[in-house]
């Protein structure tokens, strides 16, 4: 088993200036190295699931050690009060994703991602509407297919709650809100027509995404195209 000294001395030697600046452009204020994230998915890939060695990476404060972290993370050993620490040390939205993700992955998805949107935190609430829109690419939309997996109908009863808070929430939350409504209108074709008339009264998602050429899609648009391409594939 490798030490967290081990891997943080090997994360430095791959890091790049280049891609540290980008990573700082994109919110980064830790100690970043720059790893580029092919790097991380093969270290991933030979380091397996470690959570005593991702809580270590993560206390480091490194931001590529977070990412890598996040990705050898056991979720079933992912404390709530542990998840809850992660989501206040971080600086950018993109390790908000990273950690999303291992939540996601817990039986008690759902309720994580429930209390975390109740909460006055940017980075904790948009991890909890990416967590949301994870578990509504789960199961058939009838609430099976996983233990997280939820229904069409509580996904739909979502709509009005996003409907009424989404142009008035903070600036990242705005734009994992979007992304929700995108996995939702993905999800079946039931769940296509909800969103993508929700999509089209909500109108314009407007985002700050800084100095970083991102573009929030349009969701109405970007439902549809998912669903142009999956017919596209059938044929």
């Amino acid at each position: 088993m490798a030490s967290a000294a081990e891997v943080l001395k090997e994360l430095k030697g791959l890091g790049s200036q280049q891609a540290a600046k980008t990573y700082r452009r994109h919110g980064a204020e830790e100690d970043v190295f720059g790893v580029s994230y092919a790097d991380l998915g093969k270290l991933k890939k030979r380091l397996r699931t470690d959570h005593a060695l991702a809580r270590e990476l993560w206390a480091s404060g490194n931001h590529d050690a977070r990412v890598l972290a996040t990705m050898v993370a056991d979720p079933a050993q992912a404390t709530d009060d542990e998840l809850d620490g992660w989501l206040r040390d971080i600086h950018a939205y993109v390790l908000t994703g990273a950690v999303a993700d291992v939540a996601a992955q817990h039986p008690k998805a759902r309720a994580r991602a429930e209390r975390w949107i109740g909460s006055d935190g940017e980075w904790i609430e948009r991890a909890g509407w990416q967590v949301l829109a994870r578990l509504a690419l789960e199961g058939d939309g009838n609430g099976n297919g996983s233990v997280r997996a939820v229904s069409d109908e509580y996904l739909e009863a979502l709509l009005p709650e996003i409907e009424r808070r989404i142009h008035g929430a903070k600036n990242y939350v705005r734009e994992a809100m979007n992304g929700t409504v995108i996995a939702i209108g993905s999800r079946s074709k039931t769940m296509r027509t909800e969103e993508t008339a929700a999509a089209m009264r909500i109108g314009k998602v407007r985002v700050d995404h800084g100095d970083t050429g991102c573009k929030t899609p349009d969701a109405a648009q970007y439902i549809e195209k998912t669903w142009a391409r999956r017919a596209a594939c059938k044929k």
